[in-house]
């Protein structure tokens, strides 16, 4: 009889990794997507109706502003993991591991502080004054609302009391009364809630083991490139015009 030959045990599936999560302006990409389109309508029609140098500055003008309006609309973005915080700005990409964030800043702008100084703004996620004065004024509203119901609860318990009192029933409590609805939490602008949940992440990761490393930048040439070549070309077709 031969003996069984012995199996290796089956490889472990790798472990799912997670995913990040992906804050970017809703606004600014419609408005982005808006300009492209108007941009491409009115080059276009310049490129195949215009004469004499029309079509060509029609072109040079379009390899510049398309790019730097694709750079300052649609390509902003942050990517937020459990091990870094990636920074899509217009120029660059910047890779922060949280053991490398110092701090998030929000005031006129958001940004991340590193811990050797350096600032960075996160382009995606701006700052609306507009929309933090609608989130005060909602927030004043729901506290005075909040009041005027413990205000009538406070009454309405008052009065069961009395009635219970005079009745001789003993209880002298109300289920239930004063305690109000409970509280869903202050009202915050939408950018002002996504910096919470980054910093809500900072501070549970930043001393995780995989989160450690060194802050890059990388230029992104992708973008500056056709933008100088256009400008360029305007330039030159401005000149010899």
């Amino acid at each position: 009889m031969t003996s069984p030959e012995s199996q290796s045990p089956a490889p472990q599936p790798p472990e799912p990794e997670s995913k990040d999560r992906v804050y970017r302006s809703v606004p600014a990409i419609a408005g982005g997507v808006l300009l492209l389109a108007i941009a491409g309508w009115l080059g276009i029609d310049a490129i195949v109706s215009g004469e004499g140098r029309t079509p060509w500055m029609a072109l040079a003008v379009l390899i510049l502003i398309v790019p730097l309006v694709a750079a300052f609309t649609l390509r902003p973005a942050v990517y937020a993991g459990d091990d870094r915080l990636r920074i899509r700005n217009p120029f660059r990409v910047v890779v922060v591991p949280w053991g490398q964030v110092a701090s998030l800043k929000s005031a006129y702008s958001n940004e991340v502080i590193t811990e050797s100084g350096a600032k960075y703004q996160l382009w995606a996620v701006p700052v609306s004054l507009r929309a933090r004065k609608k989130a005060a004024r909602r927030e004043l509203r729901a506290t005075a609302q909040a009041r005027r119901e413990m205000g009538r609860d406070e009454g309405r318990g008052s009065a069961l009391g009395m009635r219970a009192g005079l009745g001789g029933l003993g209880s002298g409590h109300g289920q239930g009364l004063g305690g109000g609805p409970a509280a869903d939490g202050p009202v915050r602008a939408e950018t002002d809630r996504i910096m919470d949940e980054l910093r809500g992440l900072h501070e549970a990761r930043h001393q995780a083991e995989t989160a450690q490393g060194e802050v890059t930048v990388r230029w992104a040439y992708e973008v500056m490139g056709p933008a100088v070549a256009g400008a360029l070309l305007v330039l030159i077709l401005v000149v010899v015009g």
